[in-house]
């Protein structure tokens, strides 16, 4: 039998990341409040050590769905894989061109357009896509900011339009400079 209640506990290893940002963020301050030469510079670059790692940790909670999309979504040295029951593929984060948000039948779906014009379409709810937050902080001029924001509750598709095939469509990141051949 368990002291916590299994919502709590789940919500508990979920916020996991940011609460250890804010013991680090508690842990400078106290340094800072010994004070000394040394402990003040010390427990400020620990502060904000802390401050960003919980900021960057309540980003990537905000960006993780629930849901039961089907497929697993894998990303490993710079490449990002779906397996999916009827689709799937592989794409190389240096040749992405293009991130957008869809919306296809009701279901948010992530589009990864390479330079080459292949397409990969990856459902936000599958196992594993919190992943992508990682792999997409990495490309160039992407800002944090605007995947937690895409991926928000008042962002999602009215429900009278979940029939549509494409009811929403919004590009989220978009490689600005062209590729060097080589």
């Amino acid at each position: 039998m368990s002291l916590i209640r299994p919502e709590v506990a789940r919500l508990l290893w979920q916020g996991r990341e940011v609460f250890l940002g804010a013991g680090v963020a508690l842990a400078g301050l106290w340094l800072i409040w010994l004070g000394g030469y040394l402990l003040v510079p010390f427990g400020a670059g620990v502060l904000a050590l802390g401050l960003g790692w919980g900021l960057l940790a309540l980003r990537r909670l905000r960006f993780a769905q629930s849901g039961d999309a089907p497929g697993v979504v894998e990303v490993d040295e710079g490449q990002v894989a779906y397996f999916g029951p009827a689709l799937g593929g592989a794409i190389s984060l240096p040749d992405l061109e293009e991130v957008r948000l869809l919306t296809l039948r009701g279901r948010r779906v992530w589009r990864l357009k390479q330079s080459d014009g292949q397409a990969l379409l990856i459902p936000v709810e599958a196992a594993g896509a919190e992943r992508l937050f990682d792999a997409f902080a990495t490309l160039p001029g992407m800002e944090t900011q605007t995947l937690v924001a895409a991926l928000a509750p008042d962002a999602a598709p009215a429900g009278g339009r979940a029939l549509a095939v494409a009811s929403q469509t919004r590009v989220i990141w978009r490689r600005s400079a062209p590729r060097a051949l080589r």
